[in-house]
């Protein structure tokens, strides 16, 4: 396994928000809805490391994002709400009780799941906080239903490229 440093961290969020901005953002399927890539980086970070360090890259990842698309600060909201979630939607998702955290331990439903979860809080966040009115409701969240739905085809994809979860 590669061990993943500061500067190695600060190199994946580059490497998201280029992907994001200048290639997912292009993509609009059924000619509205763009997948989102960028919440692996937080859903994916080692548990063993510095939640502060952590909670503070989720940030700039987020702020990234806000900063190309001109948001104020909706993506790092939602990014930073989902990083300091983390846990506990990983211990739902999971039904486990101790502090002892990996994905190889995970059966693949317990892993989608987590996926599932975790995009679907973060697109909740984005898309009622950018375009929340009471007269539109269900069309926001058909709007998170169908971007989380595409998102996690994306991210299961990526992980299944990079081998984040090895079958068990």
């Amino acid at each position: 396994m590669i061990s993943r440093t500061l500067f190695t961290d600060i190199l994946m969020i580059v490497f998201l928000v280029a992907l994001q901005i200048f290639v997912l953002n292009r993509i609009t399927l059924f000619g509205k809805y763009t997948p989102v890539l960028y919440p692996v980086f937080v859903m994916f970070y080692p548990f063993f490391r510095n939640k502060f360090q952590f909670l503070l890259l989720s940030f700039l990842l987020g702020l990234s994002i806000d900063a190309f698309l001109y948001t104020w600060g909706i993506n790092a909201f939602a990014t930073t709400v989902i990083a300091y979630f983390r846990t506990l939607i990983f211990r739902t998702s999971t039904d486990t009780s101790t502090d002892f955290f990996s994905f190889q331990s995970l059966q693949w439903s317990q892993y989608l799941f987590f996926i599932l979860s975790s995009i679907f809080l973060h697109q909740l966040l984005v898309q009622y906080i950018e375009f929340f009115k009471f007269s539109r409701f269900f069309e926001i969240f058909v709007n998170i239903l169908a971007t989380s739905a595409i998102s996690f085809i994306f991210i299961l994809m990526y992980a299944l490229a990079f081998k984040i979860k090895q079958k068990v």
